[in-house]
């Protein structure tokens, strides 16, 4: 007998005693829960996604579109970089002002070669205020999981506000369930030794976060 045929036997055990007229599980649990909490508007959520990402020791900054690429020069620039990844569908008019070399994703880059490269930029799908937190999901400009892991600096485009939802079911709503996602809280970090707070474990030690109001950005 293998593992598989073992697991489904317990739950089928389980299920012995269920009458076939039981509660399904779609309605067993009351879902009726609230899908925001308050009543905050546009301009009140972003505030409250900037005072999150900053708690969560994420670097943040506001600009117009116009000044989206000389925002992102002076970052690059203060971080001393080099090189900056380049994820397809990124719209070349965000790295206009800076003449650091360009990375191009490839599928055959190596986690080595990644690690070399000074910054990653990327856009995101989605932002959610309550919880300070980015959703990628591999989306034009936002790269395959690994571009945001590797690089030890972050840089992450939210356009507000229509890329910012204020909870959780809100941003789910917006994903697409066969789309791989990425979530991100803040810069890598762990407290597991001696509470010790140690950055750029398992990610980016530093995430820059541009929130960019004005017209959408094209995207090439």
């Amino acid at each position: 007998m293998s593992s598989r045929d073992l697991i489904l036997g317990r739950v089928r055990s389980a299920l012995a005693d269920v009458p076939p007229d039981d509660t399904p599980y779609e309605q067993a649990v009351d879902r009726s829960y609230l899908r925001v909490h308050g009543d905050l508007d546009a301009e009140q959520t972003v505030e409250l996604l900037a005072e999150n990402l900053a708690d969560y020791r994420a670097v943040v900054h506001r600009c117009t579109a116009d000044q989206l690429p000389r925002t992102v020069a002076v970052m690059l620039a203060a971080r001393g970089a080099t090189t900056v990844l380049v994820p397809p569908g990124l719209d070349p008019g965000w790295l206009s002002a800076t003449d650091v070399v360009r990375v191009q994703d490839r599928a055959d880059t190596t986690p080595h070669e990644l690690d070399r490269i000074d910054s990653v930029i990327t856009g995101c799908a989605v932002a959610v205020a309550e919880t300070g937190t980015l959703v990628l999901d591999a989306g034009p400009g936002q790269g395959r999981r690994r571009i945001t892991l590797v690089p030890d600096h972050h840089i992450c485009v939210v356009r507000v506000p229509d890329q910012v939802v204020s909870s959780l079911p809100e941003a789910l709503e917006r994903l697409d369930p066969t789309r791989p996602s990425t979530w991100i809280s803040g810069p890598s970090a762990t407290s597991d030794i001696e509470l010790d707070r140690v950055e750029g474990v398992h990610g980016p030690r530093t995430l820059e976060v541009v929130l960019v109001t004005g017209p959408r950005p094209a995207v090439s």
